[in-house]
């Protein structure tokens, strides 16, 4: 199918090459554990994503629309007066001023691409705060295919204002009241619908499922600390001491994190949606959970003593899930990064601090980043950069 951008002059926004080297598995983790019927269409698209994220032509594309329509790049902001409180030089990168509000449109218009370029006929996805869901409506949109957008009933409460941005876009939004109604309820429902229709395009949202889509979705959102590590370079000439990133399937901080993965001076910390920090009240996969197959892929997940997944509890709808990426499920076993459970409590003190002392409204996700820098950087003197992934809109008018 022919390129619909004519115009690609100067473009140098784009992922890292180093992504591809991974195969469908990350260690032990990963793998695609599916039903047969799902076997050919996934094989498919697991073979044009290794030939798109090859070609000059695509990538020169993709290049020019995360440039000129998402915004790229995303600031990387010096937060002088957080960075006094906390006692240590913080830099946020900007992912909130991305067209949508979030670092999820990366992500949904470099899939929605290959879903154009493969003559796709409809586009599914699933969410759960929302922002997935905005941008895969908003890239359905750029190229024209038809939308449906799953959500939890829960979620789609929560995050009303959200859902009225995807109907605006033309999405057809799917609500399902099946379990906790939220995240993973949203992605069995999508995926229920990816079985009875193998044709359609499913665009996963975050770095979890079967192969390819841990490795497509941890591509596609490498263009984060691809940026980052060149821009802190730039304003401080070295690099940082530590990042910090929300982490629910894990998209937006493999993001970041894959710009640093190669310098071993440089600590990675991940937040988890820690609810209640306590077993049965948290989405802290990696502290609480342990590995099995969970939709799709070999990773960790919150489970029973049984081994079945249980529900997960996150005042940050984007959090509230019991999987976990396989790639962050091989960083915490290897060692090369850490995860720690953030609580609700937490989380809406670092939301309210950064509004306040920063006029940036962070989404709820971000703010769990945000508050375990404040934990773990108090008086440090460190370096460090901060991956905001989302804007706080949707958040302003829920009763916490």
């Amino acid at each position: 199918m022919n390129s619909m951008i004519e115009n690609k002059n100067a473009i140098k926004v784009r992922p890292l090459e180093h992504m591809l080297k991974y195969t469908g598995r990350y260690g032990e983790y990963g793998g695609a554990y599916i039903p047969e019927i799902l076997s050919k269409p996934l094989k498919k698209l697991g073979e044009a994503f290794d030939y798109f994220a090859r070609d000059p032509e695509f990538n020169q594309e993709l290049s020019y629309i995360l440039q000129d329509y998402a915004g790229r790049p995303s600031a990387l902001y010096f937060a002088k007066r957080l960075s006094n409180y906390i006692g240590s030089t913080i830099y946020l990168k900007r992912e909130d001023l991305n067209h949508t509000g979030s670092h999820k449109i990366n992500n949904t218009l470099g899939q929605a691409l290959i879903a154009y370029r493969m003559g796709a006929k409809e586009i599914v996805a699933e969410t759960g705060a929302g922002q997935h869901g905005v941008a895969t409506a908003t890239a359905a949109a750029l190229f024209g295919i038809p939308c449906k957008i799953f959500m939890g009933a829960e979620d789609a409460q929560r995050q009303a204002l959200n859902v009225k941005r995807m109907q605006l876009l033309g999405a057809e939004v799917v609500t399902t009241s099946r379990g906790t109604a939220t995240l993973k309820d949203a992605v069995d429902e999508a995926l229920s619908y990816y079985i009875s229709h193998p044709d359609i395009f499913y665009l996963l949202g975050s770095q979890v499922g079967p192969d390819p889509y841990p490795r497509m979705v941890g591509f596609f959102q490498s263009v984060i600390g691809q940026e980052a590590r060149t821009q802190i370079l730039q304003k401080e000439g070295r690099l940082p001491d530590a990042l910090f990133a929300a982490v629910g399937g894990g998209s937006n901080a493999i993001g970041l994190f894959s710009g640093f993965l190669e310098d071993t001076e440089v600590k990675i910390y991940g937040a988890e949606g820690g609810g209640d920090a306590q077993p049965g009240k948290t989405a802290a996969t990696l502290t609480f959970g342990k590995p099995t197959v969970f939709q799709g892929t070999f990773s960790y997940c919150l489970t029973d003593e049984n081994g079945n997944p249980i529900e997960s509890h996150s005042i940050a709808a984007g959090l509230d899930y019991p999987g976990i990426s396989p790639q962050h499920a091989f960083m915490k076993d290897s060692g090369r990064a850490e995860y720690f459970a953030v609580t609700d409590k937490e989380a809406l003190e670092a939301f309210h601090l950064l509004s306040e002392l920063e006029g940036i409204i962070p989404a709820i996700e971000s703010s769990h980043a945000v508050a375990l820098a404040m934990r773990l950087l108090r008086n440090k003197k460190q370096l460090a950069i901060i991956n905001l992934s989302g804007r706080g809109d949707k958040d302003v008018s829920r009763d916490f």
